[in-house]
């Protein structure tokens, strides 16, 4: 789907500041899901999920060696589509860089 929205051109904000702002207002009502709503803001969904955080949008897990079941599903999502894309990672892979 593309929407084209005219702004006035003295608005303070760019592009990726309105996708930002919607995505952040879409999954808030739950019209989109985490995963959605970062693929809109152009953002990973750890990256997203930090900024709904720091908004106050959603509570971080009382331990932080949790993650909440919905960014596990946004992830599980997003590794599932990623597989029907054929972006496939030798899993070898999944443990680069898990030293450091």
């Amino acid at each position: 789907m593309q929407i084209t929205i005219d702004l006035p051109d003295n608005l303070p904000l760019t592009e990726a500041d309105v996708r930002l702002e919607l995505a952040i207002v879409l999954y808030h009502q739950h019209n989109l899901s985490l995963d959605k709503a970062a693929q809109l803001a152009v953002m990973s969904v750890d990256d997203f999920y930090q900024l709904l955080i720091s908004r106050h949008i959603v509570t971080p897990p009382a331990d932080p060696d949790d993650e909440p079941a919905e960014l596990v599903l946004a992830s599980l999502r997003n590794s599932l589509q990623q597989i029907k894309e054929g972006k496939l990672h030798p899993i070898s892979e999944l443990w680069d860089g898990i030293d450091d």
